[in-house]
């Protein structure tokens, strides 16, 4: 007679794994933030960008953003979250505070 499959552990250990696979994918989220310079943005602005990509349907507008983004990974090395904790220079903007346009974005 085989051994009787314990449903409850099999279960619990597939609730840890997806709670890992959150948490990565929180944290590569936010790495990605860093990396693009968009913790520059104040929340409300990031936030707003967002949404305003979500909502495009203009399929030529995002190809093109697609395209810049295979760019941005192929291109050299990218500011990491260790870095810009300790580049002074880099701390997020709070907001409400003054802040320059980005150079070279079209408007979305």
């Amino acid at each position: 007679m085989r051994k009787p499959r314990d449903f409850d552990a099999e279960l619990k250990a597939l609730e840890e794994k997806a709670r890992e696979l959150k948490t990565r994918k929180v944290q590569q989220l936010g790495e990605l933030v860093i990396a693009t310079g968009a913790d520059q943005l104040s929340t409300d602005e990031l936030a707003g960008a967002l949404v305003a990509i979500i909502e495009t349907k203009d399929a030529s507008k995002r190809e093109a953003w697609a395209k810049r983004g295979v760019m941005f990974f192929a291109s050299g090395p990218r500011r990491t979250a260790q870095e810009s904790q300790r580049n002074p220079r880099s701390t997020p903007a709070q907001p409400g505070s003054p802040q320059s346009p980005a150079s070279g974005s079209g408007s979305a």
